[in-house]
């Protein structure tokens, strides 16, 4: 490990035998005191070690200034990372399936609450509707989802991951009743997506956001927005830069900071609900927020939709 008194960035405990690096499992970067004061939030770095000034600057190199050839370029490259990864537990998680169940714990307890809130109902005769983006080979559906959503849709464009998705929610694999099912495989990437209006009760956007730009970040809330009934929700699980950014050259992706995260829910008409820290992860990665997400008007958010807090319990193992 480099001398924290070194000027420079370097990686953490990277691991020699594994080739997968998704964005949600990427090593955290060493930051020095002296450059994240330095920095303050509209700065960021990329993998190679280049300091940009600002967001802007950044992404006018990666996708351009209206060039849809370039944006393309950014997207297919990114695609083409993932397309090199087994559509196994441990090709999508980086070598790292050991960490699955501790995130599948503290996502079972986030959802829980929010359930329990706005939902109250849920597990007694009130039909729920998930939509699983960047749904992988099904990882969130299979251990979360399913459990507590009567129906799940999974968003995925690496087409090798999307059967495997199939398979890994095929009722003879599953151990929920048949009033929990897996419906809908959209092989289609974020950012080319729009919902059938008013279908969801939650839209989990889990590790995947951080492949597009800032313009189509927004754009893909906006209209996933439709896609919500009404009281539903986004819970936006994702990791989160110390400050600014950071920039991976070879999947095409950013990490943001809070800042940066608040600065563009608002531009979506979004409010944070619900907000939560990882626990559990191995030192040297990047810290992980939880946000649930809601149009409503941030003087209603964080208050119930009812009085009554009643467990949320899957009523269905």
């Amino acid at each position: 490990m480099e001398s924290n008194e070194l000027p420079i960035i370097k990686f953490l405990h990277r691991p020699q035998l594994v080739r997968p690096r998704p964005i949600h499992l990427k090593f955290s970067w060493r930051l020095l005191k002296l450059r994240v004061d330095l920095y303050m939030d509209g700065g960021g770095i990329d993998s190679d070690g280049r300091e940009f000034k600002n967001a802007q600057e950044m992404w006018r190199e990666e996708v351009g200034e209206a060039d849809p050839l370039k944006k393309s370029q950014w997207y297919s490259q990114g695609v083409g990372y993932w397309q090199g990864v087994e559509a196994t537990m441990d090709g999508v998680m980086g070598g790292y399936a050991n960490i699955n169940e501790a995130d599948i714990v503290a996502s079972e307890a986030f959802l829980n609450t929010i359930l329990s809130e706005r939902f109250p109902n849920a597990g007694r005769g009130l039909n729920l509707v998930a939509l699983d983006c960047g749904s992988g080979i099904g990882r969130i559906s299979k251990n979360l989802l399913i459990k507590y959503f009567n129906e799940v849709d999974l968003l995925e464009p690496v087409a090798h991951f999307l059967d495997a998705a199939r398979i890994n929610l095929a009722p003879e694999s599953l151990i929920v009743t048949e009033e929990h099912r897996a419906v809908n495989f959209f092989d289609v990437p974020l950012q080319e997506f729009t919902p059938v209006a008013e279908r969801y009760d939650v839209i989990w956007v889990q590790w995947c956001i951080g492949h597009l730009s800032d313009d189509d970040f927004v754009s893909f809330f906006k209209r996933a927005t439709v896609g919500l009934k009404r009281g539903g929700l986004f819970v936006l699980k994702e990791n989160v830069a110390r400050s600014g950014f950071v920039l991976d050259k070879e999947d095409k992706s950013v990490t943001r900071s809070h800042l940066y995260f608040k600065q563009l829910f608002k531009q979506c008409g979004l409010n944070i609900y619900r907000m939560k820290d990882q626990k559990g992860f191995p030192n040297g990665l990047f810290p992980v927020k939880m946000y649930a997400l809601t149009g409503e008007s941030s003087l209603r958010v964080g208050m119930p939709r009812s009085a009554k807090k009643l467990p949320n319990r899957p009523g269905i193992i």
